[in-house]
C-alpha cells in the first residue's frame, strides 16, 4: 500500500513539473514580441513582428536551447537614428544547438547588451546555456543566431527538489501529502484556470469554482475525511467568499478599473482578442492571493479544537468555541502581516519609485496601481478574519453532534482509565 502511495506522488510530481515547465513555455512565448521589438532598436537584423506576418513570426522566433563553447569576441557597433548615433555592445559566441531539428550543429550567435540600459545586461559566459533565436534560409539553413536570454530553468529546478527533499525528510507522511496536494493546485492552476479564463469565460464564476475545489482537495488529502477537515473546510469557504465579495463591492465602489499594472494592459492587445473582464481578474487574483493564509488559519482552528475536544470530551459548545476563538485570535495578527507583506513585498520597486521622487501620499494612494493593492491586502486580511469565527462556530457545533467512537466510549465511560 504504502509502494502504491509513493508511486503515485512521484507520478503527480511529474505532472507538477510538466505543467510549470508548459506555463513557462507558454509565458515566454508571449514575450517574445515585445522583446523581438526592444531589440530591434538595436540591430536592425532582428525579425519585425507585425499583424500581417505574425503566423510567421511565431514560427522563426520559436526559441532553442544551446549551450555556448566558447566567446569568440565582444565588438562595439554604431547604430544611427533620427536623434544621433548610440554603440551598440555585443558578444559574438559559438554555440552548440541542444534541441530541434539543428540539433548538434555548432553555430555563431549574437548577443546583443542593452546599451540604452546597462542594469539589463547579462554577461554570457563558456558553458552557460542559452535560448537562441534562429533565422533560416530558404533551404532551412541557419542564417542568422541571436541570444534571447541565459537558461536559469535548471537553478529553478534545484530549489524546487530542495523543497520537496525537505517536506518529506521533515513531514513524512504528511510532507507527502503536502506535494501531493501542491501538485493537484498546481495542476487546477495551470491545466483549468487558466485556459478557462483564456477562452473567454467568466473569471469570478471560474476561480470561485477552482478555489472550492483546491480547498476541498487539499483539505481531504491533508488530513482525510473526517468532522475536522469539514469543518475546515466551511470555514476557509466562508471567508474566501467573504473576501471576494468585500473587494467586488470596494472594487466598483472605487471605480477600479483592473489596468493599475502592465501585465493587465498587455492582455488587451494578445494574439486570441479577448475581451477581458479585468475587474473580474482583479477579483480572482485577490481569492488566488488569499487562498493559502485563509485555508491555513481554518485548518490550524480547526484541528486545534478537535485536539481540545479530544483532550476533553465533557467540554461545552460554548467552551469549545471560546477555546477555539483564542486560537484564532493568536493566528490573527501573524497571519495578516503575512498577507501585508506579501504584496507589499510585490510592489517593493513601485513604492521606492514614488517616494524617490516625493510623490504626496494622496496621489499615490489613490492610482489605480496602489489602490488596487490595498484592496488585495485588506479584503484577504477581512477575508482571514472572518474565518475564524465561522471555524470556530462550525466547529463547535459539528464537533459536539459529530464524536469520534473513542470519545463516546469516554464520555460513558470516565473512569475507564482510572486507577482501580
Amino acid at each position: 500500500m504504502h509502494y502504491k502511495k509513493l508511486i503515485l506522488s512521484m507520478v503527480l510530481v511529474f505532472i507538477l513539473f510538466s505543467c510549470s515547465r508548459a506555463s513557462f513555455v507558454r509565458a515566454e512565448d508571449q514575450d517574445e514580441t515585445i522583446l523581438s521589438e526592444e531589440q530591434t532598436l538595436q540591430d536592425e537584423s532582428y525579425l519585425e513582428v507585425s499583424g500581417e506576418s505574425q503566423e510567421y513570426a511565431e514560427e522563426a522566433l520559436a526559441p532553442v536551447r544551446g549551450r555556448v563553447l566558447e566567446i569568440l569576441k565582444e565588438q562595439v557597433d554604431e547604430i544611427e537614428y533620427s536623434g544621433g548615433s548610440i554603440e551598440s555592445e555585443s558578444q559574438i559566441m559559438k554555440v552548440r544547438i541542444t534541441e530541434g531539428p539543428h540539433r548538434n550543429e555548432v553555430i555563431q550567435a549574437v548577443h546583443q547588451l542593452n546599451s540604452f540600459n546597462p542594469a539589463y545586461n547579462v554577461t554570457i559566459k563558456k558553458g552557460d546555456g542559452v535560448l537562441l533565436y534562429l533565422e533560416e534560409d530558404e533551404g532551412g539553413n541557419i542564417a542568422n543566431a541571436y541570444v534571447f536570454e541565459i537558461l536559469r530553468e535548471k537553478f529553478l529546478l534545484y530549489i524546487g527538489i530542495i523543497f520537496i527533499i525537505l517536506l518529506i525528510l521533515i513531514g513524512r507522511k504528511k510532507g507527502l501529502k503536502a506535494i501531493i496536494s501542491l501538485a493537484l493546485t498546481c495542476a487546477a492552476v495551470v491545466k483549468i484556470l487558466l485556459p478557462s479564463i483564456l477562452k473567454g469565460y467568466n473569471p469570478v464564476l471560474v476561480t470561485i469554482g477552482v478555489c472550492i475545489a483546491v480547498i476541498a482537495l487539499t483539505l481531504l488529502i491533508i488530513s482525510g475525511f473526517n468532522k475536522k477537515t469539514l469543518c475546515a473546510v466551511i470555514g476557509t469557504s466562508g471567508g474566501l467568499m467573504i473576501a471576494g465579495i468585500i473587494a467586488l463591492v470596494i472594487g466598483s465602489m472605487a471605480r477600479l478599473t483592473g489596468l493599475g499594472n502592465d501585465e493587465a494592459q498587455m492582455l488587451m492587445y494578445i494574439p486570441q482578442d479577448i475581451n477581458f473582464d479585468f475587474r473580474g481578474l482583479l477579483f480572482a487574483g485577490i481569492l488566488i492571493g488569499a487562498l493559502g493564509a485563509v485555508m491555513d488559519v481554518g485548518m490550524s482552528i480547526s484541528s486545534s479544537m478537535y485536539e481540545i475536544e479530544l483532550a476533553n470530551p465533557k467540554i461545552s459548545k460554548k467552551d469549545l468555541m471560546k477555546a477555539g476563538m483564542n486560537v484564532g485570535k493568536d493566528i490573527m495578527g501573524t497571519m495578516s502581516n503575512t498577507l501585508i507583506l506579501a504584496y507589499a513585498g510585490g510592489s517593493l520597486q513601485f513604492m521606492l519609485l514614488l517616494m524617490s521622487y516625493n510623490i504626496p501620499f494622496a496621489e499615490i494612494v489613490n492610482t489605480d496601481f496602489m489602490a488596487s493593492e490595498v484592496l488585495r491586502a485588506l479584503a484577504g486580511s477581512i477575508g482571514l478574519i472572518f474565518t475564524i469565527p465561522i471555524t470556530a462556530i462550525a466547529s463547535g457545533i459539528i464537533g459536539k453532534e459529530k464524536r469520534r467512537p473513542a470519545v463516546q466510549m469516554i464520555e460513558k465511560n470516565p473512569n475507564l482509565f482510572s486507577e482501580q
